[in-house]
């Protein structure tokens, strides 16, 4: 017998534990939420959690990407 009391149905966390805020989008680089929903998603509604959770691919491309800093410089002589 399955236990079914602690079966959610609910939208999981996009969270994959790489956790840095960009400084200019102020999306976090890892999982593409802002600080105010990742602060809010334990309170959000299943309809808002699936509201973001399709909307992160979009945010992707906002994230510049670093073209080697320091290491990349010295490699081309700068």
């Amino acid at each position: 017998m399955s236990d079914n009391i602690w079966q959610r149905d609910e939208i999981d966390s996009p969270c994959i534990k790489i956790c840095l805020i960009h400084p200019t989008e102020r999306l976090c680089t890892g999982c593409y939420r802002s600080i105010d929903e990742i602060a809010a998603w334990s309170a959000m509604s299943a309809e808002a959690r699936r509201a973001i959770m399709d909307d992160l691919p979009a945010r992707a491309p906002r994230m510049v990407k670093r073209r080697g800093g320091r290491a990349a410089r010295l490699a081309r002589g700068e």
